[in-house]
């Protein structure tokens, strides 16, 4: 098995606020299986708030060229490397590889229904509360717009939001921004602007004070979400997780997760990291359970690549064979 592993960058659209700082581009890694006949992709982002670098994972993908060269399949991956983007990465590729291999869909290998199109939320990144009204407004005939917050001025901005689109379902995004004192002044007013879920609110060490707090609205885990093993100290906490690829280490680990979500009653949002096409794909087979489907990445990219995933307006077709799986 040749591997190739190189790091991609993809400038934004314009740039990109989120109450941790901003970026102008998305720095992925793709990574590329070629058994001699087929090829297989995928990519991850490495994410900083992690303790994840481009050059970090490239490494940490790199140091198991032996073993794929000796047949390290897919299984075996699963305890080679733990959860993260470096994991993420090989074992879309591994599933992108079996398809090609096979000649079938991925979603027939797994034995699911072929993918319908899907309406992606549209993330509004933190601004001004006259720059995101702005925003909302630009884009208020999207069905579903994410919100991100954790700033000083958020209730002005969720009402600049609410105001520009008036039509469209909010979620928000605190990033572990807010206080409980934050929380509990802000939740009556959300209500009252219809907003339809929070995200992480609090730091991710800090969620037992979930257990104290009134969750009329429904609490999404993200960054206190990342593979099945997670997944128990998060019951009785949230109504909600937040499935990303790039934190489960992968479509194997995705589908455990969310497996074990269905299981327990807890509702499903499959997200993503700002990036292209190529990670949206494998995403997509679990958006058939979610509640909150958040695929928007390429539409927050100047450009995505070729054999890109189609999306008319907020609508996301399934992607082609050329791509993914």
């Amino acid at each position: 098995m040749k591997l190739t592993a190189q790091h991609e960058s993809w400038p934004l659209r314009t740039s990109f606020q989120i109450a941790r700082g901003s970026k102008s581009s998305a720095e992925t890694v793709c990574v590329l299986l070629d058994d001699g006949s087929h090829r297989g992709r995928g990519e991850c982002l490495p994410y900083n708030h992690y303790g994840e670098t481009v050059d970090g994972v490239i490494a940490t993908i790199e140091s198991l060229r032996d073993k794929l060269a000796d047949g390290l399949n897919r299984e075996g991956l699963q305890t080679a490397l733990p959860s993260g983007a470096a994991r993420n990465a090989l074992d879309c590729a591994f599933w992108d590889l079996e398809a090609k291999q096979s000649g079938a869909r991925i979603w027939d290998l797994l034995g699911m229904e072929t993918p319908s199109n899907l309406t992606t939320a549209f993330t509004l990144s933190l601004d001004t509360p006259v720059a995101m009204n702005a925003s909302a407004k630009e884009n208020a005939d999207r069905a579903l717009l994410k919100v991100k917050l954790g700033g000083p001025e958020d209730l002005d901005c969720i009402k600049a939001v609410r105001k520009g689109a008036p039509n469209s379902r909010l979620i928000l995004d605190a990033n572990e921004g807010w206080s409980v004192e934050t929380y509990n002044h802000l939740v009556p007013e959300l209500e009252r602007l219809n907003v339809e879920m929070i995200e992480q609110p609090f730091p991710a060490e800090q969620d037992d004070r979930l257990l104290d707090v009134a969750r009329p609205i429904p609490i999404c885990a993200d960054e206190s979400c990342h593979d099945a093993k997670s997944f128990d100290s998060l019951l009785g906490k949230y109504d909600i997780i937040n499935i990303k690829l790039d934190k489960t280490g992968g479509l194997t680990e995705a589908l455990k997760l969310r497996n074990k979500a269905v299981d327990a009653g807890m509702q499903i949002m499959v997200g993503c990291m700002v990036s292209t096409s190529l990670s949206m794909a494998p995403a997509m087979l679990l958006a058939n359970d979610a509640r909150i489907v958040d695929l928007d990445g390429p539409l927050l990219l100047a450009k995505d690549r070729k054999h890109a995933i189609v999306y008319r307006n907020s609508v996301m077709e399934p992607p082609a064979q050329a791509l993914w799986g």
